[in-house]
Parts: C-alpha cells; structure tokens; sequence
C-alpha cells in the first residue's frame, strides 16, 4: 500500500474556486480527492504524450533509413482494413 504524505500547496483563486465547488456539490468527497483525480489525469496525458513522442522518433529513424512505403500503397491498405 502507498504511503501518503501531505503537503501544503498555494493555489490562485480560480483553481480554489474550482476545487471547492466540487467538493460542495457532491462531485469529490474532499479537497485532496479532486487534486489527486486532476493529477491522475495529468499524469495519463503525459504517458500518452510520451508513448507519442516515442511513435514520431521510431517513425522519423525509419524515414531517415529509407525505410518508407509509397503514399498510395498505404491507402489501399487502410481502405481494405477499413471496408472489411
């Protein structure tokens, strides 16, 4: 089980705003329960925005090497996929 340690944080008023309307209307049960959901997420995108960044280098070394299709055999291809 993960430990918790808590931390002190100054936040702009808008983002207090956000956070405690939340809570007030039901939606999250605490202050931290909000900031610990928009962390997972944040989180999330920067994995996704990672498994990217890792696509466009793998796709740019095999362009680099010569190793390309034409553009027109590529959608053929995504044609029949997508008829099937």
């Amino acid at each position: 089980m993960q430990t918790a340690e808590k931390l002190s944080i100054t936040l702009p008023a808008e983002m207090v705003r956000v956070i405690r309307e939340k809570v007030g209307t039901g939606t999250y049960s605490s202050n931290s329960e909000v900031i610990r959901e928009a962390l997972r997420g944040w989180m999330e995108r920067e994995q996704r925005l990672a498994t990217l960044d890792a696509a466009i280098a793998r796709g740019v070394a095999d362009a680099d090497t010569g190793r390309t299709q034409e553009i027109e055999a590529v959608r053929e291809e995504l044609k029949r996929r997508f008829e099937s």
